[in-house]
């Protein structure tokens, strides 16, 4: 189930965006999307998680808000794209658990393997939300602008066509 709760306008550094809130009976998540998507194809799309280091306190230890900026970048280059924003700290995990594993990231311990070190899973996030709004505003296609296979992966099993792969860099 998703539903789409309220809808309206931001502007970011990025562009103009519609910013769209949803609803899955659990969490809401928010899809920013620039320009007509409907029945479009190879649609710019950029799932991200939720960072709170990044994003709230500008860390410079995660690379999260680079990514976020880069996709915004590439979207607003192409004059058409969607941003699927999911609330997922931590790798789905929570940010309790991304405290924990500070230590062992200090000791050059890599993410996933500090979250399974301290009791967690290495990649709790479900990416079935974004499938269900992908499939909400009727898109197509899309190239995923993500380094992370999972995505895809979990993204073509719930019907979503994934046409290519766009790298979060910038030319």
């Amino acid at each position: 189930m998703i539903v789409q709760l309220a809808e309206g306008t931001i502007k970011t550094k990025y562009g103009t965006y519609r910013e769209i809130l949803f609803y899955d009976g659990i969490k809401e998540s928010h899809a920013l999307v620039m320009g007509d998507v409907k029945e479009g194809e190879n649609v710019l799309c950029r799932v991200h998680s939720s960072c709170i280091f990044a994003h709230h306190f500008n860390s410079v230890e995660c690379d999260c808000r680079e990514q976020m900026e880069i996709s915004q970048q590439l979207i607003e280059r192409a004059g058409k794209g969607i941003v699927i924003w999911l609330e997922q700290e931590g790798k789905g995990n929570g940010h309790y658990a991304l405290l924990n594993t500070l230590p062992l990231k200090k000791e050059g311990m890599p993410q996933a393997e500090a979250y399974e070190a301290v009791g967690f899973h290495k990649d709790n996030r479900n990416f079935s939300a974004a499938a269900k709004i992908l499939k909400h505003l009727e898109v197509k296609s899309i190239t995923m602008i993500t380094g992370n296979q999972k995505k895809t992966e979990t993204l073509t099993r719930h019907g979503i066509t994934v046409s290519g792969i766009q790298p979060t860099i910038l030319d």
